[in-house]
């Protein structure tokens, strides 16, 4: 029961100074794909925090569960636990934590079900607007081009084949450059398998809204993804001609005044397009990234040392 309690509190360590260490930093903006890769060790510390905690607390609460748990494990490593001396409120947390596992799952189901729901409606209408040409396979890959005044593009994942969409008036607008590196950011969602992040965020924030770390998870990853994606393309490009891309796509919006927070972001992309700050050394990142994958093994370090003390 008692390293249950300290999972728990380093869980609550964690879910605290992530928001405050991560949201402050500067470094962030300039390395975003390791920030993601931050951002998920921390929220992966969390959950792992709360499933052996919720395992040795069922440990600890019912025999049958102990005796699975424990089953290869020497008399010893079962001792130095000091499993059954929690009573009913061992079993009170394990069924609490269960039913937070549970609740999570069900989080992750409605909000994959929900996005494929609006995915559907929007290729219906992307198929009605740009209906088939004789001949032509539905399964297809290709670029759907649709009539609209307002310049546009985004990549519509899912499905057999994903879907890269442009409107005649981003043809318009852009030049071919411009228009590459676009399609060049678009493309960075899908290589990166965002969408992906985006469920995971979006089902922890929305199953947990108490839980302020899953909220600041899923406002960063929203903002990350789409700095990560802006490097991609800018490195095929250059800043300067995907800097103007968005400009050119975002400018009959009003982003650049007064505008909802989802739009805000804009102008701030382009800032940091124009006036890049400087990257981390290559060791630097590589230190950052080791360190960040450190976090989810305190966990596991913190539940097994006294099964490995008694072996030594």
């Amino acid at each position: 029961m008692v390293i249950a309690m300290a999972l728990l509190l380093l869980a609550a360590v964690v879910a605290v100074a992530t928001p405050s260490l991560l949201g402050r930093a500067s470094w962030p903006d300039r390395e975003p794909v390791l920030a993601l890769w931050a951002w998920q060790c921390a929220v992966a510390a969390v959950l792992l925090c709360c499933a052996l905690a919720m395992a040795l607390s069922a440990a600890s609460a019912w025999e049958r569960v102990r005796s699975g748990v424990f089953a290869p494990a020497p008399h010893g490593v079962v001792e130095a636990y000091g499993l059954g001396s929690g009573g009913s409120w061992s079993a009170a947390l394990a069924a609490l934590l269960a039913a937070g596992g549970a609740w999570t799952a069900v989080a992750f189901v409605r909000e994959v079900r929900h996005d494929r729901s609006v995915r559907r409606r929007r290729r219906a209408e992307l198929l009605v607007r740009a209906p088939l040409l004789p001949g032509e396979e539905p399964s297809g890959d290709r670029l759907v081009v649709l009539e609209g005044d307002r310049p546009d593009a985004w990549w519509l994942p899912g499905g057999t084949t994903p879907r890269l969409v442009i409107t005649t008036g981003a043809l318009r607008r852009l030049r071919k450059r411009q228009l590459d590196a676009v399609l060049a950011h678009e493309q960075g969602h899908s290589r990166a398998r965002h969408h992906w992040l985006l469920y995971c965020a979006g089902a922890l924030a929305n199953g947990f809204p108490q839980i302020p770390v899953f909220a600041a998870f899923r406002d960063q990853v929203h903002r990350l993804c789409e700095l990560a994606a802006d490097d991609a393309a800018s490195r095929r490009f250059g800043r300067m001609t995907f800097a103007t891309a968005l400009l050119e796509l975002n400018e009959d919006r009003g982003v650049f005044g007064p505008c909802p927070p989802q739009l805000a972001q804009v102008p701030q992309r382009v800032d940091r397009l124009l006036a890049p700050g400087p990257r981390l050394t290559p060791g630097r990142r590589l230190r950052m990234t080791a360190c960040a994958a450190l976090v989810p093994a305190v966990p596991l370090l913190v539940a097994f040392v006294p099964g490995l003390s008694t072996l030594a």
